[in-house]
């Protein structure tokens, strides 16, 4: 007897539906190994349970290696498309980041009190990891927007500056201006006045 083909929709019994997950959760994983192992290659596998437990595989030492090679990936493949900067990029480049309020919820999901129990030491110690690669990834963003905002406010000063050397000038050839316009007038005033006398 051969395999059947199975509709791709949502199990609708429960205990079915958590077999289906296990199994299928080994499999991806497994699957995962083999290709990492057969073509060479950096392979990274997330899963978060319905009830939000946290799976994964890894095929090198750091799951954050391999999701910070994707996330410069992306920035440099978004950057060489767009070119320039502007709000638009900022939101696409950064849009592949939970915000702070999914990272709580995932945190809360994974310490929830009715999870507590079913967390092993292993569990609390990879949600201690992702919290800290998100720090950091978060901290390094931060120094970065940091650094190219002091970068513009440099040049910004350095443009300003520049007008404000071109407006002295300006002041000071009018003033000169100004004074041989002057002197011409004194000479005229004194030129009339000795006309008059003789």
């Amino acid at each position: 007897m051969g395999r059947r083909k199975l509709e791709i929709k949502r199990i609708e019994d429960k205990s079915a539906r958590q077999v289906t997950f296990s199994k299928r959760r080994n499999g991806l994983l497994k699957k995962a190994r083999e290709l990492s192992v057969l073509c060479d290659v950096d392979v990274g596998v997330i899963i978060f349970s319905s009830r939000g437990k946290l799976y994964h595989y890894c095929s090198t030492n750091s799951l954050t290696e391999i999701v910070q090679q994707y996330q410069s990936r992306v920035d440099t493949e978004s950057g060489a498309s767009k070119g320039g900067c502007g709000t638009q990029e900022q939101n696409s480049k950064y849009a592949g980041f939970l915000t702070s309020g999914e990272l709580l919820q995932t945190v809360e999901r994974e310490l929830g009190e009715q999870c507590v129990d079913e967390l092993s030491v292993t569990d609390l110690v990879h949600l201690e990891k992702q919290l800290e690669s998100a720090l950091i990834r978060t901290r390094s963003t931060k120094t970065h927007m940091l650094l190219d905002t002091i970068s513009s406010l440099h040049e910004k000063e350095k443009t300003l500056a520049e007008e404000k050397k071109c407006l002295e000038e300006k002041i000071a050839g009018s003033n000169t201006g100004r004074k041989k316009n002057m002197l011409i007038m004194d000479l005229n005033v004194r030129a009339s006045s000795e006309v008059l006398e003789k």
